[in-house]
Formats: C-alpha cells, structure tokens, sequence
C-alpha cells in the first residue's frame, strides 16, 4: 500500500491561486493512477481531478476545468494539483488517491488515501 501527505492548503482570496502536493511513499505510486477528491461540510466527496502512472492522461471534473492542472513526478513520488481562478465553492478538505485507472471517478475505486488539506476560498 501507498501512504499519502497531502500539503499546501490555506485560505486564500477568490480569484486567487494555490498549489496542492501530494507525497508517497511506497514503490507502487509510480505505476499506479493518482486521483484528487474534495469533499465540502455535509456534502458527499467530490472527483476533482485524476491522471494516469506515466502523467500522460488526465481527467477533470467540470467545475474544474480550465483553472485546476493536476500533475506528478514519479522521481520525487509526489503529485499536484495546481489551482487557480479559485471560487468560494472551491472550498472544501482535499484529499489524494491512489488508484488502480485515471478513468475511475468513485472515492471507492481509490484504496490509498491521504489525510487531506483544508482549502478556503473567500469571497
């Protein structure tokens, strides 16, 4: 299994920009897909953004097309999501994955997680 260290949320103004990382440990994250979840209070747990072992293939959802940019560099087992043009709906805890295809969009199809980073955006 992977473990995963999500970092690098804060509160920022709309409009604004943040860069979210992702740390692994383990040799499988290489080869395995990389997803992005958020999940805002009371509601369920959102697919933000996922991509493919070898960084070639993404997948957005659509509130988050355009402004959000997932990556990862195998060398350093980390991955990103670089968010920009942030919403006050943009604020929730986001939380990274490991998964078996970039394809899959369900929390369910990840089994490796991390303990999120909290985003705030401010109106």
């Amino acid at each position: 299994q992977v473990q995963l260290v999500e970092s690098g949320g804060g509160l920022v103004q709309a409009g604004g920009s943040l860069r979210l990382s992702c740390a692994a440990s383990g040799r499988t994250f290489s080869t395995n897909a990389m997803g992005w979840f958020r999940q805002a209070p009371g509601k369920e747990r959102e697919f933000v953004s996922s991509i493919d072992w070898s960084g070639n293939l993404r997948n957005y959802a659509d509130p988050v097309k355009g402004r959000f940019t997932i990556s990862r560099d195998n060398a350093k087992n980390t991955g990103y999501l670089q968010m920009n043009s942030l919403k006050p709906e943009d604020t929730a805890v986001y939380y990274c994955a490991v998964g078996r295809s970039y394809r899959n969009t369900g929390p369910s199809d990840f089994p490796s997680w991390g303990q999120g980073t909290q985003v705030t955006v401010s109106s």
